[in-house]
């Protein structure tokens, strides 16, 4: 009984890597992709950024992992992700994911201050297909390299919203 269960759950963890695709999360290899990534002053992301790979699907969004860090070697590789090979869970290898690439310094995207993201782009995914051959995973061609933003803290908004209604509130007088 014992010898069942495993050769079950040997055919169940292999099935499952093939339901998975792969692609190298790298935005610059000569000839296939060169996607900077800069700060509001045009110079590199690096140090302290962190870049993570986002699956979209219809109307949700999964973050991919591993994340990754900027390069710091030098100020031309401050643009540059640390390349890391990512599984993508829930499409097989062959299948096209919609995906994007968002930066930000800070502990969450979604809490940083200084942030950004890259447009949608289709790529098709490497790793082993079901009866196929073995596919190369892909670096991410076409995405386009784009500039973090500062995102202003909420607190400054609403001082600014107090300052608007006051002036406005002072002038009708």
């Amino acid at each position: 009984m014992k010898k069942l269960l495993v050769a079950v759950a040997a055919v169940l963890v292999s099935a499952s890597a093939f339901a998975q695709g792969q692609l190298n999360f790298n935005n610059r290899l000569t000839g296939v992709v060169d996607a900077p990534i800069s700060r509001p002053d045009g110079t590199g992301a690096g140090a302290g950024v962190t870049a993570e790979l986002v699956l979209v699907q219809g109307g949700s969004e999964t973050v991919l992992t591993p994340v990754t860090t900027f390069r710091t070697s030098s100020a031309a590789a401050t643009f540059y992700v640390n390349p890391v090979d990512v599984i993508v869970p829930g499409v097989q290898a062959g299948q096209t994911a919609t995906l994007k690439v968002r930066a930000y310094e800070g502990a969450s995207y979604a809490t940083a201050t200084l942030r950004g993201e890259s447009a949608t782009f289709n790529l098709a995914l490497g790793g082993t297909p079901p009866g196929g051959a073995p596919l190369t995973p892909p670096a991410l061609a076409g995405l386009q390299g784009f500039a973090l933003q500062v995102v202003p803290e909420p607190s400054t908004i609403a001082l600014g919203v107090l300052g608007a209604a006051a002036l406005l509130l002072r002038r009708r007088k």
